[in-house]
């Protein structure tokens, strides 16, 4: 076999190969005779058919069969011989496929970039510092008591915040419009879901009033035949029902998973899922920063073939994150509207599985383990949920890429230029403005939120 490969630029590889007729040939023989061993043909027996019937009859199929298998074999032999790590599927080109002829082809494919880890000491990265106080378990309580806030039936007027229960009927020039009527719906009063005035209009009315309203739909309205138009609202309120808070006992607490010690370890607990939030929040925000600075630190020529992949990737992510259903098809999708995220995942993948290579970094089992027992205590039987997860394939894997990824980012933060910040709890736990597509896998999937003291 014959190979001479031609460097097209940084990532595309052109190769001729040349294969010996003798081993085209001999191959297509082999196969013949074996055909014929079973060949059924009209005026011959069973095994008695000559061999000039047999290749006029089967021969060209046959040799096609041959040629593409040896094309792909001998790419890939060709491939290592010449130590090119291809990234995606070659585009092959046959030259000379005559019979009795050497067998020639060209093959043109992306391969993999060289990626050379640049100078990471010229990356800063801010990390905020926080401490948890007192009012920022105050606040969180309140959150967690509004989660259970119930609605109860009153006889009075309602009031900004207070859950109505109404009937309306919206007409445009005296005839009635399409998604402009409803009977017995709820409506919290305040909460902006309907068009301006509206909720407006029924703060102060009891049940069994009625109203209109008269109102115009904003300019830039989704439903382009009634942006801008005025509009007239017949509503009757059925019913008023005002929030309560649940008391701050044990009722309360068992809700939430807290069946002793009142409300001190109630407060503890919820000071121990801040504490996990928090340092979640900010291994995130370090964690973003780094990869930003990585790609802007790295120019790296990407293979169309892993973009392609990526965006593919991306498209099934937002299927299952839609249900796939009523009607959604990310596959249509324009692959530009998944350029940028696709083009930064490529990018980080890159660089921190060279990073890897060139640190020679193995996997830390301690860190895995440490990462599944922090997991399982936002639950009820944390010795349940580890079991869990140890025994579950896809799971353990998918932790274990995290715990990697977790030590390529402390390796490199060693290198890197890092700032403490103090700031407050609230803000250290806010999401960052985007400024650019995150490469989700970043995105640390065991970490817990304030509010995971769930119901059981």
């Amino acid at each position: 076999m014959q190979v001479s490969v031609e460097t097209l630029n940084n990532i595309e590889r052109r190769i001729t190969v040349g294969v010996p007729a003798e081993r085209i040939e001999s191959e297509v023989e082999t196969r013949l005779k074996k055909a014929a061993q079973n060949a059924r043909i009209d005026g011959f027996r069973p095994g008695k058919v000559p061999f000039k019937v047999i290749k006029q009859r089967y021969g060209a199929g046959v040799r096609q069969e041959v040629l593409g298998e040896v094309m792909q074999k001998t790419f890939y032999d060709a491939v290592v011989q010449e130590k090119l790590n291809p990234a995606g599927m070659p585009q092959i080109e046959p030259k000379v496929m005559e019979e009795g002829k050497d067998l020639e082809y060209v093959a043109t494919f992306e391969v993999y970039p060289e990626v050379i880890i640049g100078d990471l000491s010229a990356v800063t990265i801010e990390k905020q510092t926080a401490t948890i106080e007192e009012n920022d378990i105050d606040t969180m309580v309140e959150q967690l008591r509004k989660q259970q806030t119930k609605m109860q039936l009153v006889d009075r007027v309602a009031q900004d915040g207070d859950q109505v229960m109404i009937d309306f009927n919206g007409t445009l020039d005296g005839e009635s419009f399409a998604g402009g009527s409803a009977e017995n719906t709820s409506l919290v009063l305040g909460s902006g879901r309907m068009i301006p005035g509206f909720e407006d209009g029924i703060v102060g009315m009891k049940a069994g009033e009625e109203k209109v309203l008269q109102l115009t739909f904003p300019e830039d309205y989704h439903a382009k035949d009634l942006a801008g138009k005025a509009v007239e609202f017949k509503v009757k309120v059925n019913a008023v029902n005002e929030p309560v808070l649940p008391e701050l006992n044990e009722e309360l607490f068992v809700q939430f998973g807290v069946t002793e010690g009142g409300e001190p370890k109630f407060r503890e607990e919820i000071k121990k899922n801040m504490e996990r939030e928090l340092s979640s929040a900010i291994r995130n925000k370090v964690k973003s920063q780094v990869i930003v600075g990585l790609v802007d630190l790295h120019k790296i020529d990407l293979p169309k073939a892993l973009l392609d992949q990526e965006v593919n990737r991306l498209r099934q992510e937002m299927m299952q994150q839609y249900g796939g259903g009523q009607g959604f098809d990310a596959s249509m999708l324009p692959a530009e509207l998944f350029a940028d995220q696709a083009t930064q995942r490529v990018s980080i993948g890159l660089i921190m599985s060279k990073f890897v290579e060139d640190e020679k970094i193995e996997l830390d089992d301690a860190r895995v383990e440490k990462m599944i027992e922090e997991m399982a205590q936002s639950y009820e039987s944390p010795e349940e949920v580890v079991e869990y997860i140890k025994t579950n394939e896809q799971q353990l894997k998918q932790l274990q890429s995290v715990a990697l990824e977790e030590q390529v980012i402390d390796r490199m933060l060693e290198r890197m230029q890092v700032a403490e910040v103090s700031c407050s709890y609230e803000e250290a736990v806010k999401p960052p403005e985007p400024t650019r597509p995150a490469k989700a896998s970043t995105e640390n999937e065991d970490s817990a939120s304030a509010d995971e003291i769930e119901e059981k």
